[in-house]
């Protein structure tokens, strides 16, 4: 799989013809173009928003904003950089969605978990998931609403340049601003993020009073888990690191490298057939219209 925010996978010829292609009127390099980078969008709207459901229409609206101005797009950058512009404009931009609602800092998130009692796990014959998933479901969790305490524009910037690997010069084309000011407000996320999990949670250091496993059948009875329906753990074909393997950034302080590295570790989701979804919408007449097409 491509990674778009690789600099050493040069992928701009491709999508530029596809984009000619799909302007001209041929829908299968429209379709193309979708699968190239759908799966991408798709898990940056996840770790945006943290539910699967509220990703997917975030992904479908960016795709269609992407779609419908197709033909504005004049190659002065990238494709790449122009349409994951669209994207990020999209999710900082939009309604706040609900689990955003539920964390919204890291004071408050931090009170919730110390406060919450330990639980002894649930018996494995009480549930239709193995025990070892259920608790990752609870770190996968528990790590995006880590994420959601950050603001918007934080929480991209860590998720392009710590977790997908984008260089300074690529994230701060994408977020339109200095290749300084990317780099500040990433290490500025980066050290909110170590910061918080460095004397709460187990997955930094044992002796810390947070672990997972203490609070899966907490987890499960307040429905945040649900063992018949697995959000994040169930099977999945890469993780972040295995599909973004390049790291651009230098990590000096260890627990903020450690933080990162356990972030990179998260499934990187399989993404819904939006090309399906989105195919009602590109035979539309009006849509045709707007492409162009017979």
């Amino acid at each position: 799989m491509t990674n778009p925010f690789s600099e050493k996978i040069e992928s701009t010829a491709e999508d530029n013809l596809l984009v000619e292609q799909a302007v001209k009127g041929d829908k299968k390099s429209l379709e193309d173009l979708i699968k190239r980078h759908q799966a991408w969008i798709y898990n940056i709207s996840l770790k945006m928003v943290w539910d699967p459901a509220d990703a997917e229409d975030v992904t479908q609206e960016t795709l269609i904003k992407i779609i419908t101005k197709l033909s504005t797009f004049r190659g002065d950058s990238s494709f790449r950089t122009w349409a994951y512009r669209i994207a990020a404009n999209h999710v900082i931009n939009m309604k706040k969605k609900r689990m955003e609602l539920n964390y919204t800092s890291f004071s408050k998130y931090g009170n919730d978990i110390i406060n919450s009692p330990d639980t002894d796990l649930p018996d494995p014959g009480s549930v239709n998931a193995e025990i070892d998933m259920l608790i990752e479901e609870t770190k996968i969790g528990c790590m995006n609403a880590m994420l959601l305490c950050l603001d918007r524009e934080q929480r991209l910037i860590f998720i392009l340049g710590s977790m997908f690997g984008a260089n300074d010069e690529t994230g701060s084309e994408i977020m339109e601003m200095s290749r300084e000011n990317f780099r500040q407000k990433l290490s500025r996320a980066r050290k909110q993020l170590s910061n918080f999990m460095s004397n709460k949670c187990g997955l930094m250091d044992k002796n810390n009073p947070c672990h997972c496993n203490k609070k899966t059948k907490l987890m499960m009875d307040a429905g945040h888990v649900n063992p018949d329906n697995l959000l994040f753990s169930k099977k999945y074909l890469y993780t972040i690191e295995k599909v973004a393997p390049e790291k651009y950034e230098q990590i000096e302080d260890l627990f903020e490298k450690k933080a990162v590295k356990l972030f990179r570790e998260h499934p990187f989701q399989q993404s819904p057939d939006f090309v399906r979804s989105l195919r009602m919408i590109m035979e539309s007449k009006d849509f045709r219209n707007i492409m162009n097409i017979n």
